[in-house]
């Protein structure tokens, strides 16, 4: 069987959301449904994206490359595309760990019982950390900076969770305040 790699963006952001694989039927099924079907490598059976989670991919084009050994799929997600529940599986690694704990909540997990604190709480923690920062921005050597700043990206991507929010939608009005 031909498996070839099948990159899937977002038609309207442009995002990359995952990449997957296709064989000659998964194709078939996706051009006949209009819905992205892949083959999974894992469970050996061809699936339809989002079948068990409902985030579902509607396809609004399929491109080959220019050797035809790769396609495009340019979708419009219901849902986000992970399995760990971030818009992209090309979230950063630190966002797919936070995604992970507020989906699994393991015992003994830091982020997890900051999560079972509640909004209020991780929005004071971030509070916290971002007065941490100013004041090693302003009095201690750039090691303590970047250790403050890493502890306040943490915190914020900890509340984006708690918030049910992915840093993506963060990205996305960033990008359309550059425009």
């Amino acid at each position: 069987m031909e498996l070839r790699p099948a990159i899937v963006q977002d038609a309207a952001s442009g995002r990359v959301l995952m990449l997957a694989w296709m064989d000659a039927e998964a194709e078939r099924l996706t051009r006949e449904t209009g819905e992205a079907w892949f083959w999974s490598r894992s469970r050996a059976r061809l699936w339809r994206k989002g079948e068990s989670s409902g985030n579902t991919l509607a396809v609004e084009e399929l491109r080959d490359d220019c050797d035809g050994d790769a396609v495009l799929l340019r979708v419009l997600p219901a849902g986000p595309a992970c399995h760990t529940g971030a818009v992209s599986c090309f979230a950063p690694a630190l966002w797919r760990t936070i995604a992970g704990r507020a989906a699994d909540r393991p015992e003994g997990s830091y982020t997890a019982a900051l999560l079972d604190q509640g909004v209020a709480q991780v929005a004071r923690k971030v509070g916290e950390e971002a007065v941490e920062l100013t004041v090693a921005a302003l009095d201690e050597p750039d090691e303590r900076v970047v250790e403050e700043a890493a502890d306040l990206v943490y915190h914020l991507y900890v509340l984006l969770a708690a918030r049910g929010l992915d840093p993506a939608a963060v990205e996305d009005e960033l990008a359309r305040r550059s425009a």
